[in-house]
């Protein structure tokens, strides 16, 4: 006879997931079925921690059992840590100290402020008016300290102060373009610039005179000789450069009547004839001035000729009648490529300051390059190694007052302001 329900076994119901977990947590670890995921096993886990753990990656690569190699990779890493922390340190201290070093040197060969009566004037100057050129209150430390050189101050006129900031940075040679209107000769680098106010006379000449007018009675004066502009070297002459832009037959009578008063005075460079007299202001004429009207006048000449230094070769050039003996230094040499003065273009500098020489004439190199600075300094450098006569130059602190030899310093260029 079949059982009756009542004799069977009760019927138990499982719940899967939750049988699994029981028997999961009560089933060892090395029963566990190789197929269950074990995404939740940490000592299985890919996890970023265990990818970037040093320790981690040191026990996979060294393995439990090598703890000595573990060992000297730990020392190894805190030697290299050790080495960087010092480098670090070295290489701040070595940046600190070159700052102070550039510094320093940018302190010290900063030029001082000069202190003298010509600077006194530069700092005081006034633009000219309808009643002639600026006066100013003589100062007998005139030209107290100012060591004179042979530099020419291109289109002087364009400085803020002409004439007296050449001076007091001992330029001895200062130049005037000139243009003629009617009786009067304008200065100005185009016709189209010109100003009534900015003349010949009120930015050159008449300064010039109060110059030496006040330096002849001053105490700083001799009996025996006139006294020059700079009281380091009396005896230099300031060059006045006149590059005449009109054409030059029409000026030349108005250029002679006005430097005139300055040769009765004694004050100009001369040619009586027979020899050159020296004086204090040397007055020589370029651009369109007519050679023939300087050699014409042959017992009393106190204007001098610019020669051109191509041809300086030529006879008719001499002491007597010029004084500069000039050419733009892309005419002379061609042009000057990759920063660097070729032996060629060297050679031939030295040929024609060499030449000039010879006939005791100044050489003079014109629009020469004022960048970039590395190059103007060496085009500078060349041109007075070999003895050129005047410097050329647009940036007069530069030029007069700076040590090139100190302008790069660590890498840094610490000249140079054009």
């Amino acid at each position: 006879m079949p059982n009756s329900p009542s004799d069977l076994p009760p019927k138990r119901f499982r719940d899967e997931d939750t049988s699994d977990i029981e028997s999961r947590s009560s089933t060892p670890v090395s029963q566990v079925d190789p197929t269950t995921a074990k995404w939740y096993h940490r000592e299985g886990s890919s996890s970023w921690y265990a990818l970037t753990s040093i320790r981690s990656w040191t026990s996979r690569r060294s393995g439990p059992l090598d703890p000595e190699r573990t060992a000297r990779r730990r020392v190894l890493f805190r030697r290299l840590l050790i080495v960087c922390v010092v480098l670090t340190c070295f290489g701040v201290a070595a940046a600190i100290t070159y700052i102070s070093f550039v510094a320093a040197l940018v302190h010290r060969l900063n030029p001082p402020r000069v202190s003298s009566g010509l600077q006194h004037i530069v700092d005081e100057w006034k633009e000219p008016t309808s009643s002639g050129a600026y006066t100013f209150e003589w100062r007998e430390d005139f030209s107290r300290d100012i060591v004179p050189k042979n530099c020419h101050s291109h289109n002087d006129y364009w400085r803020r102060v002409p004439t007296y900031e050449a001076l007091a940075a001992g330029c001895i040679s200062i130049e005037a373009d000139i243009w003629q209107d009617y009786s009067e000769l304008l200065v100005s680098h185009s016709w189209r610039a010109t100003n009534k106010e900015r003349t010949l006379r009120s930015l050159y000449l008449d300064p010039l005179t109060n110059i030496f007018t006040n330096r002849n009675v001053s105490k700083a004066s001799t009996e025996d000789k006139e006294v020059g502009v700079f009281d380091a070297d009396p005896n230099v002459s300031v060059i006045l450069l006149i590059d005449i832009k009109n054409e030059g037959h029409s000026v030349w009578p108005i250029l002679l009547s006005q430097l005139q008063p300055l040769h009765d005075k004694g004050w100009l460079t001369y040619f009586d004839g027979t020899k050159l007299v020296k004086g204090p202001l040397t007055v020589v004429g370029t651009g369109n001035t007519p050679f023939e009207l300087v050699q014409a006048n042959n017992t009393n000449r106190f204007v001098f000729y610019d020669a051109p230094l191509d041809d300086i070769s030529n006879d008719k050039y001499t002491t007597e009648n010029s004084y500069y003996a000039s050419i733009a230094i892309n005419k002379a040499i061609g042009r000057i490529w990759f920063n660097t003065l070729t032996s060629s273009q060297v050679d031939t500098l030295k040929r024609q300051i060499k030449a000039a020489a010879n006939k005791n004439l100044v050489s003079r190199y014109w629009d020469t390059p004022s960048w970039p600075i590395s190059l103007r300094d060496k085009v500078w450098f060349t041109l007075t190694d070999n003895d050129v006569g005047m410097l050329n130059v647009d940036d007069l602190i530069s030029a007069t007052r700076w040590n090139w030899n100190w302008c790069k310093i660590a890498g840094l260029t610490l000249c140079g302001n054009s």
